[in-house]
């Protein structure tokens, strides 16, 4: 028989702390560890208890939950789910649990309805379940900083249609990721980058205006009817698809999920294949599931170059192991190459039809 999930549960709250118990009391396969109501408490309980799955809230008094994870994370790596409101206030500091090291978070509803979403598809012992598979790694490079002066020639009319697409793909720990590579892309990389990374609305925008904040590149949340440019990153924004048409101008559209998700990597994937052909890179980083492999097949099949995250670094290596297992993956990287290859592999498709 297998060992049980062992979770400690941290909020101030009792009310929430006795909600979030019964919801997983229901699940045979999860056991509640022990409990604490603040910060300092965590700590303490994570050393003494060493939990396989931390569920953190993050208003809590005498030390909150961004203080508790970073110590957490510097001295007792665990995966940490994080509490969180559907704020734009929550959505930041969603954004920040998630760069600091946390694998996941869980949404509140309402203050009136604090623990609403505890029902089918939307409980949090799924998320449990998959935060005790999940790889957690010590910080080893300090916190990124803002990139300083943006490239940003509008005025100038320079902003040029791209002669490439990257299409970044990611689901669980993508956030992390993603604030590893975007900032690290240089400001004059000759293409327009399409990231998709599954998370409801409302929180890409929070994931954009971070990114902007940290990189070269300008990034933004994207807007139905966008033009692309060289030089921008646009986020898919939570609940829409993002595909573009013949014109390069983005398409937001409500169909239905696909793999379970909106919006999702197969669908920007696809709709770049078939407009770039050759000239598209599709990168698919950690995540759980398959999103991203029938797209990564048609970039591939259309001439385009296919790179995936490395087992090391995956966070989760479900998405970017589905595109490998197909064949379909010219380039494999850890996450701390990945900018790298990046440039490299949009340079080669750049140039490509020169050297045939």
């Amino acid at each position: 028989m297998a060992e049980k999930i062992k979770v400690l549960v941290v909020d101030d709250s009792a009310f929430a702390r006795h909600v979030i118990a019964r919801e997983l009391l229901m699940d045979p396969d999860i056991q509640i560890l022990g409990f604490a109501r603040n910060g300092i408490e965590a700590v303490q309980k994570t050393f003494e208890l060493k939990p396989d799955v931390i569920t953190l809230d993050v208003e809590m008094p005498e030390m909150n939950g961004l203080l508790a994870l970073k110590q957490i994370m510097n001295a007792q790596p665990t995966p940490v789910i994080m509490i969180s409101s559907l704020t734009t206030e929550g959505a930041e500091v969603t954004m920040q649990s998630l760069e600091m090291g946390a694998v996941d978070y869980f949404l509140k509803e309402s203050p009136s309805n604090p623990l609403g979403f505890y029902t089918g598809e939307n409980s949090l012992n799924p998320k449990i379940k998959l935060a005790a598979k999940t790889r957690v790694f010590k910080p080893s490079v300090k916190p990124a900083t803002p990139a300083g002066v943006k490239y940003n020639d509008h005025a100038a009319g320079l902003r040029i249609v791209p002669d490439v697409l990257v299409v970044i793909g990611c689901s669980t720990g993508g956030p992390k990721a993603l604030y590893q590579v975007i900032p690290e892309l240089p400001k004059d990389l000759p293409a327009a980058v399409l990231v998709v990374q599954h998370m409801p609305p409302g929180f890409t925008k929070s994931l954009a205006e971070r990114l902007d904040s940290l990189s070269h590149l300008d990034v933004k949340e994207a807007e139905n009817g966008d033009k692309l440019v060289t030089g921008q990153v646009y986020v898919a924004p939570g609940g829409y698809h993002m595909e573009i048409n013949k014109g390069l101008f983005i398409v937001l559209t409500k169909n239905p999920p696909v793999c379970g998700v909106r919006p999702s990597v197969d669908v920007t994937m696809l709709s770049v294949a078939k407009t770039m052909g050759s000239y598209c890179v599709g990168v698919v980083m950690t995540g759980m599931g398959s999103d991203g492999t029938r797209g990564a097949a048609a970039i591939h099949t259309a001439g385009g170059k296919i790179l995936a995250e490395d087992e090391s670094t995956a966070v989760v290596w479900g998405m970017p192991r589905s595109v490998i297992e197909t064949g379909n993956a010219n380039r494999i990287a850890p996450v701390t190459d990945i900018s790298s290859e990046i440039q490299m592999l949009v340079t080669e498709r750049k140039s490509h039809d020169h050297v045939k």
